[in-house]
């Protein structure tokens, strides 16, 4: 592919992640699933917030975050999402920028508030998510740049922002200008309650040839084929796309394109911290890989040290220097 503006494109939801430690006891009250991620309205998002711990505000969203790590590892990124016009899309819109990643989607008055998710960290490490979507669901097709597309290597999807209808159609809109642009289509499953309000969709994505890179983790691969082991899930979404990535948390990752599988073990860590943004990063890494044109183990492995580094701390966005962190891998 001749060189392009940009390695990666991404589109997905602008979120302003609230975070705060809490014990299961809170979880149990508040009638949560440890680990889980679930869908709330303003109100619900406003009390949820009165009842939380001392919290802290970093920008998120799962794509947003990627390309966070994207550029950390020195690609070239850009986003697209929407934002409200209040506080929070002022925050977001700064912190994605001082990144050095283009963002231009404008700010829109009178579709709510920005985004944000309320994220609740068990001493276990473990994240629980609360998301209230606000003005991230309202992105529409007259965001998305066709020429923005064209010039970027990899167009990069986040699968929660397949649920709402108005950004499902950006997102197939983005697709079909990727498509006439030579432009590789990665999609990210997000979450298994994407794949069973989808599935249908998803799979009709799939056989049209619309999807290049497909990440997933292995509770997600199961929801996607049905398989009742790992090594069946891989080999059935294998066989749906040219290349297949699924993680496996503390047992690494798998990936599999034109018959070639390669595998790497999870990096090692000193501390286990906040897994927030551990799939993220792993894209970030894998796709940094991609741009460059490198080997499936060598995108892996970025995938894992990416990974690594952003559990290790609160919040889901690289605080190291991920390209000095990769070394001589990102020159192979």
């Amino acid at each position: 592919m001749t060189d392009r503006r940009f390695d990666v494109t991404a589109i997905g939801n602008a979120i302003v992640d609230v975070i705060a430690d809490a014990g299961d006891d809170f979880l149990d009250a508040q009638g949560m699933h440890k680990g889980g991620m679930r869908l709330i309205d303003e109100a619900e998002a406003t009390r949820l917030y009165a009842a939380m711990g001392p919290a802290r505000e970093e920008s998120g969203g799962s794509a947003a975050n990627t390309v966070a790590g994207l550029a950390s590892l020195g690609q070239r990124a850009a986003f697209i999402g929407q934002l409200g016009t209040d506080q929070l899309g002022a925050i977001f819109s700064h912190d994605i920028r001082s990144l050095g990643v283009a963002f231009d989607t404008p700010a829109k008055d009178g579709i709510g508030a920005t985004a944000r998710c309320l994220i609740l960290v068990t001493p276990d490490a473990q994240r629980t998510m609360n998301t209230f979507l606000g003005a991230a669901q309202m992105l529409g097709p007259e965001a998305v740049d066709a020429a923005l597309i064209a010039e970027s290597k990899i167009l990069y999807l986040e699968g929660y922002l397949w649920d709402p209808e108005a950004p499902r159609l950006a997102m197939r809109k983005a697709i079909a200008a990727a498509r006439s642009a030579g432009t590789r289509v990665a999609f990210t499953l997000s979450d298994s309650f994407v794949v069973d309000r989808h599935r249908d969709d998803l799979n009709a994505l799939f056989d049209a040839g619309s999807i290049d890179i497909l990440f997933a983790n292995e509770d997600e691969a199961l929801a996607l084929t049905g398989a009742s082991d790992f090594d069946s899930a891989i080999t059935a979404i294998a066989a749906r796309v040219p290349t297949a990535v699924v993680t496996r948390s503390v047992n690494g990752a798998v990936a599999v394109r034109s018959g070639e599988r390669a595998s790497v073990p999870a990096e090692p860590i000193e501390r286990l911290v906040d897994t927030t943004g551990a799939g993220d990063l792993f894209a970030a890494g894998f796709l940094a890989g991609e741009a460059r044109g490198l080997g499936l183990e060598a995108s892996l492995r970025l995938g894992a040290i990416a990974a690594a580094e952003v559990i290790q701390h609160y919040g889901a966005r690289p605080e190291s220097n991920l390209r000095v962190l990769a070394g001589a891998l990102l020159e192979a």
